[in-house]
């Protein structure tokens, strides 16, 4: 294919995900209140669980301070939502842009690229959820008992997307690990060897995509990773044998 044809393929691809977003957030959209109630009911766990000097009674716990703000609300929770209902077809995507440069026997993992991928992102907004309670006791606990925690929807919705696209893209590691050792650019040797410039590396980029930047969400992130990275280690030199026995 020319450059041109490769812009052209690329634009196909980047207009279909689209697509399949805006539906998503539509969706979601319509689904609103429900989704917000979900979205909501850490915070409100972690109210019930402490004192009430601790949070503010349930009707107040979460506010608009401006007339624009719930609007904006909604429409954020329709963007996270439609991105991660159209994920699958955004993933298969990015494999049909790719699959063009794999030779034959690549070819063939493109389901359990996009099933793989799919469970990986789905267990990373599960921890992700879980985590936004403790992430919250924290960060309530540390701005002091004269302060008193009015969040702002908006606000709160943001650190919940973020949390969840942080968890989700995180635990997303050992799928492109896996990926680069079926096309040769690293060895699960090499990876094995550079465990602890790993380790190192995923602490970093655990602290950059936090968007809390509390060290209770920083480790909760991190744990999981570290152990994704050696499994998808793992997981590279099984296939690789299997592909050397093939081979013979």
């Amino acid at each position: 294919m020319t450059l041109t044809e490769h812009l052209g393929e690329l634009r196909t691809r980047i207009i279909r995900a689209s697509l399949a977003v805006v539906l998503g957030a539509v969706l979601i959209i319509a689904f609103y209140e429900p989704v917000l109630s979900f979205l909501a009911q850490p915070y409100n766990d972690l109210c019930d669980s402490k004192p009430e000097s601790f949070c503010p009674p349930e009707d107040e716990r979460l506010n608009a301070f401006s007339p624009t703000e719930g609007f904006a609300a909604r429409i954020r929770i329709g963007m996270y939502g439609g991105i991660i209902v159209a994920l699958p077809v955004i993933l298969w995507q990015i494999w049909r842009f790719v699959v063009p440069a794999l030779e034959a026997k690549e070819k063939k993992y493109a389901i359990p690229f996009v099933l793989s991928s799919v469970t990986l992102f789905g267990a990373g907004a599960a921890m992700a959820y879980v985590t936004v309670g403790r992430a919250l006791e924290f960060l309530i606990s540390w701005s002091g008992e004269s302060v008193n925690q009015v969040f702002g929807i908006e606000k709160y919705i943001s650190l919940v997307g973020l949390m969840i696209f942080a968890f989700g893209v995180g635990f997303l590691l050992p799928v492109l690990l896996v990926f680069l050792q079926l096309v040769g650019v690293v060895t699960p040797r090499l990876l094995l060897g550079a465990w602890r410039y790993a380790i190192v590396g995923i602490f970093c980029l655990a602290a950059v995509i936090t968007p809390s930047g509390d060290p209770v969400t920083l480790m909760m992130l991190a744990g999981p990773m570290i152990l994704l990275y050696f499994l998808a280690v793992l997981i590279g030199y099984i296939v690789g044998r299997r592909r050397g026995r093939t081979t013979v």
